[in-house]
């Protein structure tokens, strides 16, 4: 009996952690892309954006998405091995002044872009969607392996619960064929 009891639980928890997985993986949609001689990434950050992270920035409070992108190649029967890693944080901070917000993104900590805006769907666009940025060089990939990318995503200030039920973030992952 006792180990008919450990095998429910153990199914149980397995079925609840799939049910995490899925549920980050339809948050964090990635798509990777191989131009010239960059990597390409392209994500978005469904439902990131959302009543609570509206609130932080209505406050007053600095908040910033912090997106920590990993490049990998697949080792089969091993640990995978990290290419190149590259920090992403886009920061908003409102001045209930002047009813505008000023929008920082940092790429390894380099200021990349900065704009100030009354448009809170643009706000909304830059702290959760990103298109073709050229993160990684291909030149440290070797011809015809499966490699993939794989981001985290953590939000500051947090309520301790952000898009995941122990407050650590999300993360989602994507694969490719660097084929030269």
């Amino acid at each position: 009996m006792p180990q008919s009891l450990a095998l429910v639980a153990w199914c149980g928890i397995a079925l609840f952690s799939l049910g995490i997985s899925l549920k980050a993986a339809e948050q964090l949609r990635i798509v990777p892309l191989v131009r010239d001689d960059k990597v390409l990434v392209t994500f978005e950050l469904a439902d990131g954006f959302t009543d609570e992270v509206k609130a932080a920035i209505h406050s007053g409070l600095k908040t910033t998405f912090t997106y920590t992108v990993e490049l990998r190649l697949e080792v089969p029967a091993w640990v995978d091995r990290t290419i190149a890693t590259t920090v992403v944080s886009n920061s908003v901070e409102f001045d209930n002044l002047t009813r505008r917000s000023t929008i920082v993104r940092l790429i390894d900590g380099r200021v990349d872009q900065k704009d100030t805006t009354e448009d809170e769907n643009l706000v909304r666009q830059w702290m959760t969607s990103f298109r073709t940025l050229a993160l990684f060089r291909t030149s440290a990939l070797q011809a015809n392996r499966e490699y993939y990318v794989r981001i985290s995503a953590v939000a500051r200030p947090s309520n301790g619960a952000f898009l995941w039920p122990f407050g650590s973030g999300t993360s989602g992952q994507a694969k490719f064929t660097f084929i030269r």
